[in-house]
């Protein structure tokens, strides 16, 4: 079949390249260049702990001092609230002890996978290299302060997720950079990190033009539909492609596309910020997150990535930098001796549902739709394996993971 993938970040490049594997044609639509959008400026992590929701329960408390703080973790404008409003409220019933654990165990069997799905993509476009398998550490200033986060360590603990404590010895020999700040951790073996994420999503992408995909830089406007299917794509400029099916994994803009095909999907984008200090002098060899500055540190070949911070102001106002100021500052708490003399500063659109949670599964209104987006914090956690699962589900085979949490009506 010829399949239109609209999107050109890490979902849709894995997407087009397990359908090519079950010798489907594929077109991307995307007027951006691959790997240029939030799959650009990600943390790079490849978690397979990283199950747990962005809202967990009695974080509520939490939300009004962060939002009286502008360096704080979150921050709403003002002109978006009655906007979000609805979105806040799903949010925080998805929050309670008994919906985080069935979320994150929906989630746990879609990242565990990682390393497996992302594995022959990698090897077909000969880009194993950007992965590593070097683990994780959660840090602490102590043991005592771990303590507030017991619950959802423990949480991840029993769905599988290898969790090792880690004394301050021990954490000063693993990683020199952290001695002093903190002193204690849990240490996740399992996990890894992408060593420049936007090279991983261009070299998937590579290879599928390679493979013999096109790519069409034009926006979808809307759907030609006959008899419950996508016959074909109409672009914004007036023309258009006849298609046998289409994959929507277009990030956060996806939502008005599903709507399209029958699928009222509450996304919403989390702005998230980085900074890459490109002139850093530390020697981390790991993804380090500092859990109590809501902060990941993540070493890439570009510099030093400092990124965790969640803006809620919709896709159009102009990004506010400040927030990524803040990171910097926290950065140089942090470890004292970085050098910062080289920084850049960036903004990006993470694709969010108020449950944590990605839709994955056919469009309830066109049998030849699949959707595939609101990945949220953990896009590069979760693409191959999504994109293994919609080759499943255009195949008619049984998806290799449970689905059911993820379908796209759970919001109707």
């Amino acid at each position: 079949m010829h399949i239109a993938v609209i999107g050109t970040g890490i979902v849709g490049v894995c997407s087009a390249a397990w359908l090519q594997r079950d010798g489907h044609t594929v077109t991307f639509i995307d007027p951006r260049e691959a790997g240029e959008a939030c799959s650009f400026g990600n943390a790079g992590s490849l978690s397979p702990s990283a199950c747990l929701p962005v809202g967990m329960p009695g974080m509520w408390k939490k939300v009004p001092k962060w939002l009286l703080d502008p360096e704080g973790p979150l921050t709403i404008r003002p002109a978006h609230l009655p906007v979000i409003l609805p979105w806040l409220i799903r949010f925080l019933r998805a929050s309670s002890r008994e919906e985080v654990s069935r979320i994150a165990a929906a989630m746990r069997g879609l990242l565990k996978p990682v390393f497996e799905a992302y594995e022959p993509l990698l090897q077909r476009a000969g880009a194993t290299g950007l992965v590593r398998h070097t683990g994780c550490l959660y840090v602490y200033s102590s043991r005592e302060a771990a303590n507030q986060w017991k619950w959802g360590m423990d949480l991840r603990r029993s769905l599988g997720v290898e969790l090792r404590d880690v004394d301050s010895d021990e954490l000063a020999d693993m990683e020199p950079d952290l001695k002093g700040r903190f002193r204690f951790g849990h240490y996740a073996p399992d996990n890894g990190s992408a060593a420049d994420p936007s090279a991983l999503v261009k070299a998937i992408y590579a290879q599928a033009i390679r493979d013999g995909a096109a790519h069409l830089k034009k926006t979808v406007a809307g759907f030609e539909t006959a008899n419950g299917a996508v016959k074909a794509l109409r672009f914004d400029d007036g023309s258009g492609i006849d298609v046998d099916g289409v994959v929507i994994a277009a990030g956060a803009w996806s939502a008005k596309l599903a709507r399209q095909v029958g699928a009222r999907v509450p996304l919403e984008s989390q702005r998230g910020y980085h900074v890459t200090v490109a002139s850093s002098n530390l020697q981390l060899g790991r993804t380090v997150m500092a859990t109590e500055y809501n902060m990941m540190v993540n070493p890439m070949a570009m510099g030093l990535r400092l990124a965790g911070t969640v803006e809620l102001a919709g896709l159009d106002v102009p990004p506010r930098y400040a927030r990524a100021d803040a990171l910097l500052k926290k950065g140089k708490e942090l470890f004292p001796h970085l050098d910062t003399s080289k920084t850049s500063l960036w903004m990006g659109h993470r694709p969010c549902l108020p449950d944590s949670m990605p839709v994955i599964g056919r469009a309830p209104r066109a049998e030849n739709a699949w959707l595939a987006f609101g990945h949220g914090h953990v896009g590069m956690c979760g693409g191959a394996t999504t994109g293994r699962e919609v080759a499943n589900l255009v195949a008619g085979r049984a998806p290799e993971i449970d689905l059911s949490p993820f379908r796209p009506d759970r919001f109707s």
